[in-house]
């Protein structure tokens, strides 16, 4: 009899051990990159760069002549998306002294305004000839056809990088890369001072240039951590151009007065 009373009681103290034991820590959650500003392919995801411009040569010939900027909406953009594109040009136009015309058939430069398959992404800065500015067919104020995300492209078109890769960067945020999906640690190269110019503004978090802090994350933690805190809850908006977007793009530009 106490031989058997000896054996339950073993038992009962392995399944308590067993019970107690701390269950397994869970895997990180796999993040998939769905904003279309980085899923196109192209260099930081949405900017087709030149050779040229790799090496570094940023000289007036990127900006558009005489501030005039000549697009033209593809036939098979629906008149509600191609409103919410002419909404957006005209606040880049409203901010600045930059007037958007409308090309006719032997305008030899210009941007082309298309909707296919592939994400948002341009050229960046002028490149005398017809560049595609892609934009992928979405609802109205989603993916591509956000205001911010519209004038995002444009700015591009216009010869602006995305702001985390401004030479003081490092100044303001931290490149987490441990965070980053393998393969795409290049889209948060940062450029020196000869490549990109801040025109005397302070690093923006603000700015509609701005990546999201969650960009190209593997596991969902942030891949641009601010210093500043609460920056996070600026970064990556797709509203509207910060003031300094604005008067990055008046310097740039040189407009004879700030708008």
């Amino acid at each position: 009899m106490r031989q058997f009373l000896i054996v339950i009681r073993l038992i009962l103290l392995l399944s308590v051990d067993i019970s107690a034991a701390p269950a397994p820590a869970p895997a990180p959650a796999v993040r998939t990159e769905v904003d279309p500003e980085l899923t196109a392919g192209y260099s930081e995801g949405d900017m087709i760069i030149s050779a040229e411009q790799r090496n570094g040569l940023r000289p007036d010939s990127y900006r558009w002549p005489n501030r005039t900027v000549y697009y033209y909406i593809n036939s098979n953009i629906d008149p509600p998306h191609r409103e919410q594109i002419l909404v957006g040009l005209r606040k880049i136009e409203a901010s600045s002294c930059l007037t958007f015309k409308e090309a006719v058939k032997d305008q030899k430069y210009y941007v082309n305004i298309t909707s296919e398959p592939g994400g948002c992404f341009t050229a960046v800065g002028f490149q005398n000839r017809v560049q595609q500015m892609n934009l992928q067919n979405y609802p109205l104020d989603e993916g591509c056809y956000r205001m911010g995300t519209i004038m995002h492209e444009m700015l591009h078109a216009l010869g602006f990088y995305h702001e985390q890769s401004s030479a003081d960067r490092d100044e303001y945020v931290r490149i987490a890369y441990e965070n980053i999906q393998e393969g795409k640690e290049h889209n948060f190269d940062k450029f020196d001072i000869d490549t990109v110019d801040n025109f005397d503004q302070e690093y923006d978090y603000g700015s509609v240039l701005h990546y999201s802090p969650y960009g190209f994350s593997k596991n969902g933690g942030m891949t641009i951590v601010p210093f500043k805190e609460g920056a996070e809850k600026q970064m990556g908006q797709r509203l509207q151009m910060s003031q300094r977007d604005i008067n990055k793009l008046n310097i740039m530009y040189k407009c004879p007065q700030q708008v």
